[in-house]
């Protein structure tokens, strides 16, 4: 399996490449900013990109979504945010952006499923109303990209509209925590960690 990690943008979004071996297929999650060193990635391990998968709706996980020519997907609950400048925070970024290609609307527990991967839509609202976390069940099962939901020893921020401390808190137990604790999660932001670490040390989750 080849999964890379791309820091892109001013606010260091991490782009995740994940495809099943050299020279196939891959999906893109979160192209936030700077598609020639996306490029540069998939080009390293000879891989056309497929699809793209955004853990939410915010400018800097979607900044680069249409540059790939590819399905682009997120949510049912964030569509809107892909549409709209003032609520992907384009706009207060400096830059107005809205994604006009056709977006295909992701479901809670939806398999998303191309050659040799295949991942599983966990909803875990909170930053966002459509946030989700992406479970990797093939050909590995221990790995979860959590977006902006869980980070290294923190949580996303709940501070802007339509984002609900409580929800994501609540999702984050839910739904992510009885994962084995061996779980690898690969956040939006900074650097992965396990949810064993998480429980033990992670404040925000030893809340109420």
């Amino acid at each position: 399996m080849i999964l890379e990690t791309i820091s892109v943008g001013p606010l260091e979004t991490n782009c995740y490449i994940l495809a099943a071996k050299e020279n196939s297929a891959a999906i893109i999650i979160d192209p936030g900013a700077d598609e020639q060193k996306i490029r540069r990635a998939l080009n390293k391990h000879g891989l056309k990109p497929a699809m793209v998968v955004n853990t939410h709706g915010h400018y800097d996980h979607i900044g680069c979504d249409e540059k790939f020519g590819v399905p682009i997907f997120v949510h049912k609950d964030d569509v809107e945010l892909l549409r709209d400048a003032s609520r992907n925070f384009s706009t207060f970024l400096g830059n107005s952006f809205a994604v006009a290609a056709e977006i295909n609307p992701l479901e809670d527990g939806q398999k998303i499923q191309f050659e040799g991967i295949e991942l599983e839509v966990i909803h875990t609202p909170g930053h966002t109303p459509g946030g989700i976390s992406l479970h990797l069940l093939r050909p590995e099962n221990n790995i979860i990209f959590t977006g902006d939901t869980l980070f290294y020893r923190s949580v996303g921020r709940t501070d802007f509209p339509g984002g609900s401390h409580e929800q994501l808190i609540d999702a984050i137990k839910a739904r992510l925590l009885g994962f084995a604790d061996t779980t690898i999660i690969y956040p939006g932001h900074g650097p992965d960690s396990t949810i064993g670490l998480e429980k033990k040390h992670n404040q925000f989750l030893r809340e109420r």
